[in-house]
């Protein structure tokens, strides 16, 4: 067994046996649903089409991030053991989740001084951060110190590239982050938003395409334009979707023939209940590893 661990939140958007056959750690997030909170437990306690029709029916879900005595609570038993902690938190370009996770690294020093918890800001969301913990669950295994690992995550988290669209803006329009207006434009004119991460781990819009199926090509085009090595990219690919799986099955189809050299088969997840209460049904992402982020 390693000598460190690896610990995530729930916004990594994998499957709960993901974490529990990779032996990697994980704390919720929580959201609020008709007032009520629940805690994001990997869909365990409402099924992803439950949530999504709720949103569809004019539900406003609120979320709120892991406080710090939640990591407290994660990581010691493992400091106890003697081990050192790896952990990557949601991008702080969409969240403070970052910052509390800094707050309580510090307080395990001074508890623990002999061992290290290194927090490390994914710059990530949704399966693009699971992605990137499959990453370094496969480097541990293989033998990787916890030095390097830690390291090997801040000098390639930026070359976790997200593309994504938003087929269904209502849940955009009432969260504020598009206007009525634009809302009812651009579902009049069926024009997707295809919005990526940038290096400070943000939410960029990008282009405006007009239908699902352009959207879908785009999604495909930028893979080529951006994997490492084009059409030759060797490495791992997933998806993530929110109630639109359809859409999600034809962006694998077009990646499956541009990219032959795949490593293993494209997973297509589902977007979680704190990501998905920001973007709604109708979006598809897609994560693989390319170029370093720069803008």
């Amino acid at each position: 067994m390693s000598d460190y661990v690896l610990s995530a939140e729930s916004t990594a958007d994998y499957p709960r046996s993901f974490f529990e056959e990779r032996h990697i750690a994980w704390v919720p997030f929580h959201y609020n649903l008709d007032g009520v909170s629940y805690a994001d437990d990997l869909y365990t306690s409402i099924t992803p089409e439950a949530f999504f029709d709720k949103i569809k029916a004019g539900a406003q879900p609120t979320t709120s991030q892991v406080g710090v005595g939640e990591y407290v609570e994660l990581w010691e038993p493992y400091l106890k053991e003697g081990k050192d902690v790896l952990h990557l938190t949601l991008s702080s370009g969409i969240s403070g989740s970052y910052n509390s996770a800094c707050i309580a690294a510090e307080q395990m020093k001074a508890a623990y001084p002999d061992r290290v918890v290194c927090v490390v800001d994914s710059l990530a969301a949704s399966a693009g951060f699971g992605l990137l913990m499959e990453y370094l669950a496969d480097l541990r295994d293989g033998g990787m110190s916890f030095a390097d690992a830690c390291a090997w995550a801040e000098a390639h988290k930026r070359n976790l590239n997200h593309w994504f669209f938003v087929s269904d803006l209502d849940c955009l329009k009432r969260g504020g982050r598009v206007s009525a207006t634009s809302a009812l434009l651009a579902n009049a004119l069926k024009i997707c938003p295809v919005l990526n991460v940038d290096h400070e781990g943000k939410l960029i819009p990008r282009q405006k395409i007009r239908t699902v199926k352009k959207a879908v090509a785009e999604l495909v085009r930028m893979m080529e334009e951006h994997a490492e090595g084009g059409r030759s990219y060797a490495g791992k690919c997933c998806l993530s979707q929110s109630n639109c799986r359809a859409e999600a099955e034809a962006v694998v189809a077009g990646i499956e023939e541009k990219f032959p050299q795949l490593k293993g088969k494209i997973a297509i997840y589902n977007i979680g209940t704190v990501i998905g209460s920001h973007t709604g049904p109708g979006t598809v992402a897609l994560f693989f590893m390319g170029d370093e982020r720069v803008d």
